[in-house]
């Protein structure tokens, strides 16, 4: 006798092991979809074919669309946020007093990696320059959701370096360094356009520093 593949109905949280591996799924499906068509592009029915899974069970897991959608940035956005954490968290305990260049580092870091990883990884960089491109209210509060914590702490730890620079300067310069690194993940290609072609290839680690020197240069810079 064949042996019946468990059905949707018989998925419950909680059950599983199998249950986790069908979220991943289609959290790894959605985070494809939505990257490249955005959100209003994307669609469920593409995302479930993507995923190997049927509408129905997209909506069991997650509900509507917008309710995927979140669920897709919370995700990484969680991780990148934590590993931010755990980085100032050792660098101030092993500094009192670190650079600027080792703060701007540690935040840059996770966001770098994930890049790096793998297609989830980079499919996650391209979707959050769109997140971050939106001033629709209900992705600001997701930025500000997964985000904000981590961000405040830096630049709370960049004041305590800076001393002579105010918090709110010390704000507006973070917000120019999120813009200026979220288009190098995303637009490196442009680097060759504005040269001639005369850069070429920068490393993962190469283009690090450059970035690193500069946002951290911008920082200290005297008030205008």
């Amino acid at each position: 006798m064949t042996e019946q593949k468990p059905t949707a109905s018989r998925r419950r949280p909680g059950r599983p092991k199998e249950g986790v591996e069908l979220r991943d799924a289609i959290l790894d499906a959605a985070e494809e979809i939505f990257s490249d068509a955005g959100y209003s592009g994307a669609k469920v029915r593409d995302i479930s074919a993507a995923a190997g899974v049927n509408q129905a069970l997209v909506r069991y897991y997650f509900g509507a669309k917008q309710d995927l959608f979140d669920e897709v940035v919370r995700r990484r956005g969680a991780a990148i946020s934590g590993a931010r954490h755990v980085l100032l968290d050792q660098l101030l305990a092993a500094e009192a007093s670190p650079t600027v260049e080792k703060i701007v580092r540690n935040y840059l870091k996770p966001q770098w990696d994930m890049k790096y990883s793998g297609p989830g990884g980079a499919a996650f960089v391209r979707l959050q320059a769109r997140l971050h491109a939106e001033l629709e209210e209900h992705a600001l509060r997701l930025r500000s959701e997964v985000y904000d914590a981590s961000v405040k702490r830096y630049i709370a730890a960049l004041c305590d370096v800076l001393p002579d620079i105010p918090k709110e300067v010390m704000s507006l310069r973070m917000a120019f360094l999120v813009g200026t690194y979220m288009f190098m993940l995303n637009d490196l290609g442009r680097l060759n356009d504005l040269t001639n072609g005369q850069i070429g290839e920068v490393g993962k680690d190469a283009m690090l520093d450059h970035l690193t020197a500069f946002l951290s240069a911008g920082l200290r810079a005297p008030l205008p």
